[in-house]
């Protein structure tokens, strides 16, 4: 037996058993602390974290919408190509960080290790392109383009490329049927960026980094629709980055089809036509420069005279959209906007801007109208005009006796429209106005919708402009400071441009009489688009009205249940009565037969498919003039245009001919060959649209290419 006391061990047990509560009471407290930290000071933090580590998505792009022609005919869709894709998740779990396996990648792919190295890494703020952009999950594209063996050899041998596919997917491909580029009207994609991922991170429509959005053309204003839905499948992954399991998926849901009211035969006969008509126009000489014809850029429209939908926009120099797809080369980019190339991604029917020269006199023909002069009324049409020591010469130095505005359109005689122009200039005051002068010349400008965009539904449109008198103030206070330090050299220096600058440092605000003469045949600072005078051709052609110039036609759903039509718009009326515009209606047919234009329309058939038009040639200070030819019938408007190509029936009349002649079959001697004819009529319904959503395409004949055919 213990010789122990009772009392004592009684003691000894309390003490360790007091001991032992504190021990766990201070892991408790040290727990509960520690909870504290975790899940209140710093919860928010770890909550972000966890999310991160534990959902990833891997994003299945949606396929693309097509856009068609007015025939149902591809001008941009997908095409399946083999493409080898690598998956960094793999990759880094290998010892060497995949590296082995890229090394022996590069050499069925004929790349070099360091270019598929740098295809992989990841994006950040210190790594240059190439890299990878999106989420290090998904897999990562090194080439669209293996042929067949590669994917193969890759498939065949997965054990010595693990994290390697090589599988068939949809790339985005511009058809070119009949040789249509159609590049500017079409536009191009590029991956998403960072920016436009945040912009649109609590909108309807977020985006996700493997998205490729619409830069330009139809691919960006109905990127919407075209865009689709891309699929979204979640997996739970641990803090290593490797799968414990797959929690949801949201599928793919395809883009929509865009079909537009280009014709893709017609769009071919105007991208061949413009081209050659620049290339005639460069082995012509210019007696005013000594050299020939530059033509360094054009644009032709053709438009439904009674919609204002677009049967045709060409635009040069061009370029072939399909070197955007998969990623665009730093040297393909270098070129497509360098100015030695003079800037192929313009799309210059509608952001070349240009004086319209006398295809602009439709527009003072109305405002004498509304200013009220008789257009039947007897005018003068000397070979000259002069305003104090300044002459203003007709064209050619040409005079036709007394006549009436008609035969002033007929002959575009320019010093009736100097004398009818300068009169209103007088009448509202000249260099001094009167308050709220009528300026008619102008006030009829606006209203015809010049100095502001059409509505067309391609993007980054252009105003233009019309210098008038609230213009001329707006761009003397831009201008004045360098203009007065341009003119300090005045009078050592007494060049036309010092001069000039000095001029306007003293009244640069000033409407002067020289401006109005020249305003009148769209010469000086007045500036045009192509897609502005068709507009304006148009409307006189369909009785008045001024069309939303439209390229889309109808959208229509992935699986062809829904099609929502675009129907046309219009912003606003020609400012003429009917009476008005019957007569330079018939002034303009004039033109088309005894007029500027006749030499051009000769053998047309006039009584079964009347021909009207305009000529224009504008001179530009410093450049070569440039050819304007606005023409329209029943059904077409169609407007040419070439910088510093000459005249305007000279170099556009023979191409907007044989366009015309496209349309309506019509041939050499001027008989109508209704079996040549590639669209005597517009395209009034839309392509049939099968059961399954596809569209039938109606079949296209047989063409070169509109370059290798030359």
């Amino acid at each position: 037996m213990s010789n122990i006391p009772e009392t004592g061990r009684t003691s000894r047990v309390t003490i360790r058993l007091i001991a032992i509560q504190i021990l766990v009471l201070s892991l408790l407290a040290t727990l509960a602390g520690r909870l504290w930290y975790i899940q209140i000071r710093n919860g928010d933090e770890y909550i972000a974290e966890a999310a991160g580590n534990h959902v990833q998505q891997v994003v299945q792009p949606a396929v693309r919408g097509s856009i068609l022609d007015a025939r149902g005919v591809p001008l941009a869709d997908n095409e399946t190509r083999l493409v080898v894709s690598a998956s960094r998740t793999e990759l880094m779990k290998m010892d060497d960080d995949g590296e082995a396996v890229l090394t022996r990648l590069a050499g069925v792919l004929n790349l070099t290790p360091k270019e598929i190295s740098d295809k992989v890494r990841l994006c950040d703020a210190k790594t240059k392109q190439p890299c990878w952009n999106g989420s290090p999950y998904q897999p990562i594209p090194i080439t669209d383009e293996a042929t067949t063996q590669q994917a193969l050899t890759i498939r065949e041998r997965a054990e010595d490329f693990p994290g390697i596919t090589a599988e068939p997917t949809a790339v985005r491909r511009y058809a070119a049927p009949a040789g249509a580029d159609t590049a500017q009207v079409l536009g191009y994609l590029s991956p998403v960026t960072d920016e436009e991922i945040q912009k649109a991170e609590h909108t309807d429509s977020p985006f996700l980094r493997s998205d490729q959005v619409g830069r330009s053309g139809l691919e960006r204003s109905y990127d919407e629709y075209l865009r689709g839905k891309a699929g979204v499948t979640r997996y739970e992954v641990d803090k290593l980055g490797r799968v414990m399991g797959k929690t949801e998926s949201d599928p793919a849901v395809a883009g929509h089809n865009v079909v537009t009211s280009v014709d893709a035969r017609v769009q071919a006969v105007a991208e061949k036509e413009l081209l050659k008509a620049m290339k005639e126009a460069r082995k012509q000489h210019d007696d005013n420069t000594g050299r020939n014809y530059e033509a360094d850029a054009g644009a032709v429209v053709v438009l439904e005279s009674k919609t204002g939908r677009v049967v045709s926009m060409a635009s040069e120099p061009d370029y072939d959209p399909n070197a955007w797809v998969g990623g665009i080369s730093g040297k393909d980019y270098a070129k497509m906007t360098s100015k030695d190339s003079n800037y192929p991604l313009l799309n210059r029917a509608i952001q070349g801007q240009a004086a319209p020269g006398s295809i602009f006199k439709v527009v003072p023909a109305a405002a004498a109208v509304n200013a009220g002069y008789d257009f039947n009324g007897n005018y003068e049409c000397s070979s000259s005009y002069s305003i104090g020591n300044q002459v203003f010469n007709n064209y050619e130095s040409k005079g036709y006796g007394t006549i009436d505005i008609a035969r002033a359109l007929e002959v575009s005689c320019d010093t009736v429209f100097y004398r009818l122009s300068h009169q209103e200039y007088k009448k509202d005051g000249g260099i001094d106005p009167k308050k709220n002068p009528d300026d008619w010349f102008y006030k009829t400008a606006h209203q015809f919708g010049l100095g502001k965009e059409t509505g067309i539904d391609l993007p980054n449109e252009v105003s233009g402009r019309i210098p008038d008198r609230q213009w001329k103030k707006d761009f003397w206070k831009a201008n004045k400071d360098s203009w007065c330090e341009q003119a300090k050299d005045w009078p050592k220096k007494k060049d036309y441009v010092t001069k000039l600058a000095r001029e306007n440092c003293l009244v640069g605000m000033k409407l002067h009489a020289y401006d109005s003469v020249n305003y009148s045949i769209g010469q000086g600072d007045t500036l045009v688009t192509p897609i502005q005078m068709a507009t304006i051709y148009a409307a006189i052609s369909n009785g008045g009205t001024l069309y939303d110039p439209s390229v889309g036609k109808a959208i229509v759903s992935p699986d062809g249940q829904k099609v929502e039509k675009i129907e046309p718009k219009a912003h606003g009326k020609l400012p003429t009565s009917k009476k008005t515009l019957a007569q330079i209606d018939k002034a303009l047919e004039g033109v088309a037969t005894r007029g500027t234009a006749a030499w051009r329309f000769t053998g047309w058939p006039q009584k079964k498919i009347p021909m009207h038009a305009k000529t224009g040639t504008a001179e530009v200070y410093g450049k070569q003039t440039t050819s304007w030819f606005a023409t329209y019938t029943e059904d077409y408007t169609i407007v040419m245009t070439i910088s510093q190509g000459g005249t305007g029936s000279g170099a556009s009349g023979p191409a907007v001919r044989n366009i015309y002649n496209a349309l309506y079959g019509v041939d050499a001697k001027g008989k109508i060959n209704e079996d040549k004819a590639l669209l005597p009529k517009p395209q009034a319904d839309l392509p049939q649209i099968r059961e399954d959503g596809s569209i039938k395409a109606r079949p296209m004949p047989s063409e070169k290419g509109r370059r290798g055919g030359e």
